[in-house]
């Protein structure tokens, strides 16, 4: 919504120049979205190929990262003040959870109620390959495997993965495709060409 807000550009795209949605409407948007799970991703599919066609090398160097996503609901902690914490099912958004989240420049870290989002961007282009949504107290470590499959399956064939304790390479790209462990290494650019058919 911020963006949209921001971004005449992006208005433009969407056609609501003179009309900008509320977040109410954003909201019952994406929930009617969720009904057509299965025809929304087969759309991102296509997406993700057109952009893999024209970017040959996208998807090769990944930038992996989990961003905190506040929820739009009543979060309050404890029932009462100094009382119990309340239990998922007394909160109005029952998907969401408690989490932390580190600090940044225009906030300090802390607690939070919401959603963390897993994206595995890709760090030539700067565009998503792969992403997760999940619920803030999870933990972030075992989110990296998903995205990874996520975007071979997509096609990509990733080489070097970027994330929080930095740069990860090892030799050979069969590990990598193997199984649900993830692995941080090039992949050989023979082997990536001929992933591609080329």
């Amino acid at each position: 919504m911020h963006r949209l807000h921001e971004h005449a550009a992006l208005r433009q795209a969407l056609g609501c120049e003179a009309d900008r949605p509320s977040v109410y409407a954003c909201y019952r948007f994406a929930a009617k979205l969720r009904r057509y799970k299965t025809t929304l991703d087969a759309c991102i599919a296509r997406v993700l190929s057109s952009l893999r066609t024209h970017e040959p090398d996208m998807g090769c160097d990944l930038a992996i990262d989990a961003s905190d996503l506040p929820a739009y609901a009543n979060g309050q902690r404890f029932v009462s003040k100094g009382g119990r914490e309340g239990a998922d099912s007394e909160f109005s958004d029952r998907d969401a959870s408690w989490g932390h989240r580190s600090a940044v420049s225009t906030r300090k870290g802390g607690g939070f109620y919401g959603y963390k989002v897993d994206m595995a961007t890709c760090a030539r282009t700067g565009l998503p390959v792969a992403w997760n949504v999940r619920t803030a107290r999870d933990a972030e470590a075992p989110s990296a495997a998903p995205l990874l499959d996520a975007a071979r399956t997509h096609g990509f064939i990733p080489g070097n993965r970027c994330d929080g304790q930095g740069l990860r390479r090892r030799a050979g790209i069969r590990r990598l495709r193997g199984a649900r462990h993830p692995s941080h290494h090039p992949a050989p650019r023979d082997a990536r060409r001929e992933a591609r058919g080329g």
